[in-house]
């Protein structure tokens, strides 16, 4: 079960500048993958133990400031992946896309091939599938291994790509940044439209997502915020 007392989130986006150039797990958390850790331990664990944890969620930054008294600042996975990429960009690199389809990749190399000239991007879509097994993990190790990145993200949708990410750290032989931002990868590409900036500034955000796939994703804010409520309760009542 993750608990807000245990774990550090970054306060600001100028934090990002700060970052050592080594080997990173970087992770992002929202109302969602918070209420997904109150009953997944791997999940907790690959939050609470990663290296750095972002806030992507505009709950996440009015709890932290309720309980901490933080000064913090929502920070997307999209505004990681927008400072990482330029930061790659300024001194040249290669850059790995590990996730989502076959579709979405070439449209992100179509891309960042024209917005980022001085990054080479490689990419690989592993099998759709609720877990992989040991030989088709082996090949995506091996693969990341191979064009040993200077940047490594990540897209499998949460809690996957976040537990994968954490298990198979040591194994990575890499020297660089892992990010994982599975919706990122579906913004970047276009296949999903993101809120307009008016709406991103609000913190309304995940209420566009919701109007535009109400079926969807009625369960996760309507139901999640709930849910969400419930358990920060119990924390600010203990912090308290």
């Amino acid at each position: 079960m993750l608990k807000l007392k245990d774990i550090n989130i970054i306060e600001t986006k100028a934090t990002l500048a700060t970052l050592p150039d080594s080997k990173l797990l970087i992770n992002t958390i929202n109302a969602y993958s918070y209420n997904t850790a109150q009953k997944d331990d791997l999940f907790a664990d690959a939050l609470s133990k990663g290296h750095v944890l972002i806030p992507d969620g505009i709950s996440i930054v009015i709890i932290n400031r309720l309980l901490r008294k933080q000064k913090m600042e929502r920070i997307a996975g999209a505004d990681l992946f927008d400072f990482e990429m330029n930061k790659l960009n300024t001194k040249g690199g290669k850059c790995f896309f590990l996730g989502s389809s076959e579709k979405t990749l070439d449209l992100i190399c179509k891309r960042a091939t024209y917005e980022y000239p001085n990054i080479k991007i490689e990419t690989y879509s592993p099998p759709y599938k609720v877990e992989f097994t040991d030989e088709e993990n082996k090949v995506m190790i091996d693969m990341v291994n191979k064009e040993n990145p200077d940047l490594l993200w990540i897209g499998m949708t949460a809690p996957k790509q976040e537990k994968w990410a954490y298990t198979h750290f040591h194994e990575l032989n890499v020297n660089c940044h892992i990010g994982t931002i599975g919706a990122v990868f579906d913004f970047y590409a276009g296949t999903v439209k993101r809120a307009p900036v008016w709406l991103q500034n609000l913190g309304l955000e995940w209420f566009y997502r919701f109007l535009k796939e109400p079926k969807r994703l009625w369960r996760r804010y309507i139901l999640g915020n709930i849910f969400f409520l419930y358990y920060t309760s119990k924390e600010l009542i203990y912090f308290k």
